[in-house]
């Protein structure tokens, strides 16, 4: 079930970045007093109450401006406003109501989505809401006084947050057709990919960087199977334009990749895998979703006998963190292959809902141990009590052991690769959890 998102929006220097860190409970966005240092939006997932969801901070809105970077910031924004569930507009009541307040809350009406006005920076609840009032001019409702850096009224902003998300018995209606997001740079070929998948042009084609501007959902029936694919827009690397500014935004591709199982990251064969890629395959791999690397253009790449080993061999190094990411070589523009990629989409789709008995995996577990012994440290070695899969998509496992701190990094690699090497698991994560089996650390 995907995620509902929250937007935080509003002129800039009005606090959004001390807001959304306090939010998230780090400093994930950079905080400094010279409005438009946020010029791209950064996500995080919040958890309240029972809600878990993904919220956004987005660059300060300056509607009326002509400067590069500030319009950039305006055009990202939009992007939130558009892809967001749940809008929070924040003004600051120590600058008081100012026009470019109005003109926001002006283009927030325009998206008929839910609108929370927050007023910042009130640290003085009985100093300042007289001035908090001022702000019903807005026409967006209550005003919410908070104060983002002493974590003032933040619980009684997201309680009202929470009030507009979709239900519960709405998201989980979602159908059960596997659902596969196509994501990559820009002009790689993810429009021509689904139009080739469904027959039609349902997407645009452009050679135009960034021709894709939403997520476009199509559904795709191949053998009797029906599935939905979900092509986004493109991810660009940051360019220097007056300063780093992300041209293309990364959300929608955060929210596609949320609502899908399997994620096929699509690289430019011509151009080959780079630093890039392995940032947009990090946000499916730290998503726990299954990955397909499918190499798009290999009709139009000069080949020899060892090209499909250069290539997954750069890929393998570039992408090192997802080694059990699958490779695929195919061309949207003529079809080659793409009977593989929906075999692949299957088996990975498969992998991902496997679940293993807990008998079978103490066996491997035990096997491993007598093979390879678990490391010790000070004298005290780790013990190994018990393993078990507790979810799926990922498969998850929880090892019991008698120190955690003991678990190295590079042996539970290892007792990876070994059930993986038992049951395959090709194309998905895993993730493990170590427990402390109680009474044994003292």
């Amino acid at each position: 079930m995907s995620k509902p998102i929250l937007a935080i929006v509003g002129r800039p220097n009005v606090g959004k970045s001390t807001l959304f860190n306090a939010l998230a409970g780090s400093r994930i966005s950079i905080v400094q007093d010279t409005p438009g240092v946020t010029r791209d939006r950064i996500y995080a997932d919040v958890s309240w109450t029972k809600w878990d969801f993904t919220m956004i901070d987005t660059g300060g809105i300056e509607p009326d401006s002509q400067d590069v970077i500030l319009s950039q910031m305006r055009e990202q924004a939009q992007i939130a406003i558009d892809t967001a569930d749940v809008i929070v507009m924040l003004t600051d009541v120590r600058q008081g109501l100012v026009d470019a307040d109005s003109k926001v809350a002006d283009l927030l009406r325009r998206s008929h989505k839910p609108v929370i006005l927050a007023v910042n920076k009130v640290d003085d609840f009985q100093k300042f809401m007289a001035d908090v009032y001022e702000f019903y001019n807005l026409g967006l409702g209550d005003p919410l006084p908070i104060s983002s850096a002493s974590k003032l009224g933040l619980g009684e902003l997201l309680d009202e947050v929470v009030k507009h998300f979709p239900s519960r018995d709405v998201m989980q209606e979602e159908d059960e057709r596997p659902k596969i997001a196509i994501v990559g740079k820009p002009n790689v070929g993810k429009s021509s990919l689904v139009n080739k998948l469904c027959g039609k042009d349902r997407a645009i084609v452009s050679d135009i960087a960034g021709t894709t501007r939403d997520a476009v959902d199509t559904d795709v029936k191949h053998n009797g199977q029906e599935y939905v694919f979900i092509d986004t827009a493109g991810i660009r690397r940051k360019n220097k334009i007056k300063g780093e500014i992300e041209r293309y935004s990364i959300i929608r591709a955060v929210a596609a990749v949320e609502r899908a199982d399997v994620v096929v990251i699509l690289i430019d064969g011509t151009q080959g895998v780079t630093e890039q890629d392995a940032k947009i395959a990090g946000i499916a791999h730290d998503r726990g979703k299954g990955i397909i690397i499918a190499v798009n253009k290999w009709d139009a790449v000069e080949k020899d006998d060892k090209t499909i080993y250069r290539q997954k061999e750069r890929i393998r190094q570039v992408l090192s963190f997802m080694p059990y990411a699958e490779i695929i070589f195919i061309s949207a523009k003529t079809g080659q292959r793409l009977n593989n990629m929906f075999d692949t989409i299957d088996v990975v789709i498969q992998n991902q809902s496997m679940r293993v008995a807990t008998g079978v995996l103490n066996e491997i577990m035990a096997q491993a141990a007598a093979m390879q012994q678990p490391p010790s440290d000070k004298g005290k070695r780790l013990k190994l009590f018990y393993i078990t899969q507790v979810s799926i998509k990922p498969p998850t496992f929880v090892i019991f052991v008698n120190d955690k701190a003991l678990m190295h990094f590079s042996y539970l690699r290892y007792l990876e690769n070994q059930i993986r090497e038992a049951f395959g698991f090709r194309g998905t994560a895993m993730r493990f959890i170590i427990r402390e089996r109680k009474g044994e650390k003292k």
